[in-house]
């Protein structure tokens, strides 16, 4: 009786440990988008997902029927077994054929679906992409608003049902921003700029961050995204220019020391004197902060971090 009940609970394992998995997958933000870039790489995942899915049944389906078919048995003898297949036409065109045609349907959408994200979402072609300015610093966001003269530190601002054009760039170490609930990531690099494109169709706060490890302080890179409605956002940005104080570069160049920072807003951009994406502004941090990282870092002044 204790062996059947010892193997009855061994039984409930595998669907406990499927119960589990299900659950975790229910708030998956990547499969939840907020926009256009996340719905169409979400598309893509579930197709990519499908089609393995589908790869692994018809192989796991043709496993089991060469092990039940060919297996040894009673009356089965050397004569009905031929494991030569040297030269064998049909085979090799069916194990060189599946494998191309296989890659090819990942391909197309793969390659179709990168090219679309290099430009702004058709949805609102109707009205010209926010530009923000998104430079990541050790272990800081500053958002520029170069349009409406104004810049965050760790949150932005962002209008729904209209594309967002991140520039992108690094003060110092390489990072990555992501915002999952909009799209995918794309790398922040010193002395170049990419460009990333995003777009919000539903009013919210989505959660940000560097993707890219860069360090003692990278599980605090991170920031908040309120997408609000135009009126809103035009609303925000006026009493941020309006009651928000000045950034001067002697106080930029203040907040560029490697740590931690709370969310900051300034009524002015460090664009004034650095564009970090450019390949003069490629050492403006390293010669202003090199000594910093040259001993190990104490963290201070973070979102949650008490000061010692």
């Amino acid at each position: 009786m204790k062996n059947i009940l010892r193997v009855k609970r061994w039984a409930i394992l595998p669907a406990f440990t499927l119960l589990l998995l299900v659950s975790g997958c229910a708030e998956l933000t990547v499969l939840d988008p907020k926009g256009p870039v996340g719905e169409s790489q979400k598309e893509l995942i579930v197709f990519s997902i499908i089609l393995m899915l589908l790869i692994v049944a018809v192989v796991f389906i043709a496993f089991t029927y060469m092990i039940v078919k060919y297996r040894e048995r009673p009356g089965r003898d050397e004569k009905d077994y031929d494991p030569d297949h040297h030269g064998n036409t049909k085979l090799e065109i069916v194990w060189t054929v599946i494998p191309l045609i296989i890659v090819t349907a990942l391909s197309i959408p793969t390659v179709t679906t990168i090219y679309e994200l290099e430009e702004p979402p058709e949805s609102s072609s109707d009205k010209d992409p926010l530009v923000v300015y998104a430079t990541a610093a050790d272990w800081k966001w500053f958002f520029s608003y170069p349009e409406e003269g104004i810049e965050t530190v760790n949150y932005l601002h962002i209008p729904t049902d209209r594309a967002v054009e991140f520039r992108l760039s690094s003060a110092d170490s390489m990072a990555s921003i992501w915002i999952p609930a909009l799209g995918g990531q794309k790398y922040n690099m010193a002395g170049m700029e990419n460009t990333l494109y995003l777009q919000a169709d539903e009013e919210g706060t989505y959660q940000g961050r560097n993707s890219n490890y860069n360090g003692s302080g990278f599980a605090e890179q991170t920031f908040e995204v309120h997408a609000e409605s135009e009126e809103d956002f035009e609303s925000w940005a006026e009493e941020v220019q309006n009651e928000a104080p000045q950034l001067t570069q002697e106080e930029y160049d203040s907040l560029l020391t490697p740590g931690l920072l709370e969310e900051m807003e300034f009524s002015s951009t460090h664009l004034d004197y650095v564009d970090h994406g450019t390949n003069e502004g490629r050492d403006y941090l390293i010669e202003r902060h090199k000594g910093a990282f040259e001993e190990p870092l104490h963290l201070k002044g973070g979102r949650g971090v008490e000061d010692e």
